[in-house]
């Protein structure tokens, strides 16, 4: 049995600008499992579509009961393989991915589909579907609910991700970077308060002595 799952996501920029920004993804704060990428085979069509196949380098740490399936090697990375194609007349990009590694065990194939979204032109929408399947006697149920779980934080990454690079491309400052200086004040102001409570309560200690 195969398990489906649907979803759609919006980017508030235009498609061309998403198409731009889906080749400069890596690397970012939201992909650091992604360690390499190259491009095996890239063509122009006849009618000027865009076709590339990529394989890609990724960290995939498997749960601790299914590493015992897996060889050493291969339990802490993977190897995808990623062909789209960009149809600049139709103003759609497609893009196909799964796994080939340890694909017996867990197979995870994505299609997504970019175009120009229906109610606002300079917006672009994303559909998403994912097929999940193992075969794995007697756990194939439970490993695909881990690959759905772990597919879906994958999804709110990716999308994390875009509206990083799209920040970038338009020169504002990333909202990963903002955040991550508000939790750096934060624990610098906790620490702060934590030292001035040890040094009031080391003082107190003091005054009962005297």
């Amino acid at each position: 049995m195969v398990k489906y799952f649907c979803c759609a996501g919006l980017l508030r920029c235009s498609w061309d600008q998403a198409c731009v920004a889906y080749w400069q993804r890596y690397p970012s704060p939201y992909s650091n499992h992604v360690l390499t990428e190259d491009i095996i085979f890239r063509e122009v069509t006849p009618s000027n579509c865009l076709i590339s196949r990529r394989l890609m380098t990724k960290t995939s740490r498997a749960p601790r009961w299914m590493e015992q399936y897996l060889p050493k090697h291969m339990a802490s990375k993977a190897y995808v393989i990623e062909d789209s194609v960009v149809d600049p007349q139709k103003r759609t990009m497609t893009t196909f991915t799964w796994n080939i590694s340890h694909a017996r065990l867990l197979s995870v194939e994505e299609r997504c589909v970019y175009g120009i979204n229906s109610e606002n032109s300079n917006w672009t929408e994303i559909n998403r579907e994912a097929w999940i399947s193992s075969n794995v006697y007697g756990l194939s149920r439970a490993i695909q609910e881990f690959g759905l779980a772990r597919f879906k934080t994958s999804v709110t990454k990716t999308m994390k991700g875009f509206e990083y690079v799209l920040a970038k491309m338009q020169g504002e400052t990333p909202s990963r970077t903002l955040a991550e200086t508000a939790t750096d004040r934060a624990r610098e102001t906790a620490l702060a308060a934590k030292e001035k409570a040890k040094d009031l309560a080391s003082q107190a200690q003091k005054k009962q002595y005297v």
